[in-house]
Order: C-alpha cells, then structure tokens, then sequence
C-alpha cells in the first residue's frame, strides 16, 4: 500500500475511534457527529455537529465543555492540541454511508485516495451508494468511486 494512502487509512482509523467514543455525549446534548478531523501539523482537533435546528455558537460551547471533559478522562490524544467544535456549515462533510445515501441528488466535490480514471477530484452529481461504491454523475459520466479510496467529500453549495 503506499505511504500516503496508509496515512489516510490511519487517519480514518483514528476519526472512527474518536467518533466512537465521543457520539454518545454529544447525541445526549441533542447532536450528531458529522465528522471529525485531526490536523496533525497545526494539532487541532475539529469535531463537525448537526442538530434538529442547526448549530449555534452557545451549541458549540456546550459540546465543547462536554467533550472536554471526556477528553480528560479518557486522554485519546497524547500531547496537547486545540479542540474545535464547528457546524458542518453549507459545504457540509460527507463522511459515512450513510451521508452519501442522504444527500442523494445533491452536487458534491470529492476527491480519492488514488486515482480513478486518472484523476483524484471530481464535482458532481450523488445517485447515492449502491453497494460499497459512491456513484456520481460528473461531466455526463457517471462514477463508482469505492468508499474506501474516498479521502474527502463535502456537498457544494447550491444557491
């Protein structure tokens, strides 16, 4: 496997064992996890939340606290590193399954781990997931990228 797709497995590895651990506390305060990601060169943590009405920044603060205190009894991150807790906002991740079953018909950008049909981004619009593959229809050709070589992918917002 090259190195930079293990880094991005291993990434994946670690957002799955935060996002085990902190779905809980945050579906008790009336959230969702959307995503999470850790920025290992600037050592920042950033948890995407969803509610019923949206986020606001009183939201974030309330998570923020619970999260924190989870945090420091379990200590799932050595080192120190700033927490963030953020909406999804209108170029809302896609990071489960079930996230590109959601948003079907909606435009996304997504970019792979390796390539596919010689490139690694694309913009389009999501049929949706059939079987392991996130289908999408971009320059009036239609894509199943796997969902395991998709690195990121956000919806783009349509005003």
């Amino acid at each position: 496997m090259p190195t930079f797709a293990f880094m991005v497995m291993e990434k994946r590895i670690q957002a799955d064992r935060l996002r085990a651990l902190v779905e809980p506390a945050v579906a008790h305060l009336g959230f969702e996890v959307v995503d999470i990601e850790f920025i290992s060169g600037q050592k920042v943590l950033r948890i995407y939340i969803d509610g019923p009405q949206g986020v606001v920044v009183d939201d974030c603060a309330r998570v923020s606290r619970q999260v924190s205190a989870l945090f420091d009894v379990e200590d799932p991150i050595p080192g120190q590193y700033t927490l963030e807790i953020s909406s999804p906002g209108l170029d809302r991740p896609l990071a489960r399954r079930g996230d590109f079953e959601r948003f079907a018909g909606s435009l996304i950008k997504v970019k792979t781990v390796a390539p596919v049909d010689g490139r690694r981004n694309f913009q389009g619009r999501l049929i949706g997931l059939v079987g392991e593959n996130v289908v999408l229809e971009a320059d009036e050709t239609r894509y199943d990228l796997a969902f395991d070589n998709i690195e990121k992918a956000r919806l783009v917002p349509e005003l």
